[in-house]
Parts: C-alpha cells; sequence; structure tokens
C-alpha cells in the first residue's frame, strides 16, 4: 500500500509546489504594476467625464454636446437642454459657476459661431466673461462684466422649470416671459472689445446697464471719446466733431 501511495504524494508535492511558485509570481507582477490613480492612459474616448471631490460633490464636467450637464443651483437641476461641448465649473456646494463652451459651423455658405469663457457670482449667473460670436460675417469679440443681483438665481430656475412643465404652447411662453420679466436685472457694466463694424472700444454703463462713458477707434483709425446721458444722447466728445 504504501508503495503505491508514494507516487502519488510527489504528484501532489509538485502540484503543490507549482501552484505556490505561480501564485507569487502573480503577486510579484501585481506589486510592480503602477497604482490605478497614476497609470498613463495614453489615450481615451469618452462622450463625458465627471469630475468630483472624495464626498462625491461635482466639480467639474468636461462633456460634448449631446451630454452636456444643464447646470444646477441649490440642487435645482435646470430643466432645459444644452447642446454645447466644453468644460463646466462647479463650486463646493455642487452649484454651477460658469465654464466654457464653444460652438461653430458652417453650411450652405453661411456661418455661425459662438464660444465663451464665463465665470459666475456666487448663487447667480455670470459676472465676467470673454466671449466670441459671429453670423453671416458679423463678428463681436471682447471682455464684457455684468452687475447682478443678490437673490439666488435658483429662484428663477424653479419657476422656469415650473412654466416649463405647461402643456398649453401660448400659456407656456407667457409663464415664462412672466418669470422673467419679473427676475432682477442683470445689466453689463463694462464691455472691452471688438465690434461688428470692426471698431474697437470701451463701453462703460451705469447701473441700469445705459452706456455713459466711450472709447472708440473705428475701421478707418478715427478715434473719439463721448459722455452720455441717460437717454444715449452725446452731452460731449473729443475731438469735437464739429471742428
Amino acid at each position: 500500500m504504501q508503495c503505491r501511495l508514494r507516487p502519488q504524494l510527489r504528484i501532489l508535492q509538485t502540484w503543490a509546489a507549482g501552484s505556490t511558485l505561480c501564485l507569487i509570481v502573480v503577486a510579484i507582477a501585481g506589486f510592480r504594476q503602477a497604482p490605478a490613480s497614476s497609470r498613463n492612459l495614453g489615450e481615451i474616448t469618452v462622450e463625458r467625464i465627471n469630475v468630483v471631490d472624495a464626498n462625491g460633490t461635482l466639480r467639474m464636467v468636461i462633456a460634448n454636446k449631446d451630454r452636456m450637464h444643464p447646470g444646477v443651483m441649490d440642487g435645482v437641476v435646470i430643466d432645459r437642454p444644452r447642446p454645447v461641448a466644453g468644460i463646466l465649473f462647479f463650486n463646493d456646494q455642487g452649484d454651477e459657476v460658469g465654464g466654457l463652451s464653444f460652438t461653430g459651423q458652417e453650411q450652405d455658405g453661411r456661418r455661425r459661431a459662438n464660444a465663451g469663457l464665463m465665470f459666475d457670482q456666487l448663487k447667480q449667473d455670470q459676472t465676467v466673461g470673454i466671449s466670441y460670436s459671429e453670423e453671416n460675417g458679423q463678428r463681436t469679440a471682447g471682455l464684457q462684466v455684468w452687475d447682478r443681483a443678490d437673490t439666488r438665481l435658483s429662484e428663477l430656475i424653479a419657476q422656469l422649470n415650473a412654466a416649463n412643465r405647461i402643456q398649453d404652447p401660448a400659456e407656456r411662453d407667457k409663464a415664462v416671459a412672466a418669470a422673467r420679466a419679473a427676475a432682477p436685472r442683470g445689466p453689463r457694466r463694462v464691455f472691452v472689445g471688438k465690434q461688428p463694424d470692426r471698431s474697437a472700444g470701451v463701453t462703460l454703463a451705469d447701473a441700469e446697464g445705459r452706456p455713459r462713458l466711450t472709447l472708440r477707434v473705428d475701421a478707418d483709425g478715427r478715434a473719439a471719446i463721448e459722455l452720455l446721458d441717460d437717454k444715449g444722447a452725446v452731452t460731449d466728445r473729443w475731438p469735437d466733431a464739429r471742428r
């Protein structure tokens, strides 16, 4: 009996030794691999990337035009499509606070493009931005500054979401217009850039968004500084156009 068992024991011992050696090789290879957090993926193709804090708070979204985040404030998600590609930024509380977006196409000889880098006021809409727009040869590009209210934008978002759920188109449009009309204004106070007529200038506006001071150089190189009243009439100009 002992003679018959010895070959079988040798086979088991050989199998156990081989299995142990394989496990050791696999373990060593695993330890030598770079951690997932520092691997170089080389190249990836995705439709959307969500960047979150350790607690899961959304901080940044990189997406194509079909998967872009619609925006959120105080946990209220904006009920709307957002067909633009780009990057959205979110603050410590998960509110959207601006981003980078861009569109552009040329079809049947017609050109249309928009691009912008915007930064939002806390709990409000954009307060400073750099933007470019083009349509049929008319181009505008520049730096803009807006004056936003202290009220939370989430109040307007909730009202617009409720209005957009109305089935009747006429009533829906009426409710949307009423919500926007009741919302605090966000006048543009500063513009520095190029206008569609190819003039370059600086426009400073009052708290109602009315231009009161302009510095302008037109496409032909003529320069002027103008002061305007609250009706938009020029009250003073240098150099004087009458000379």
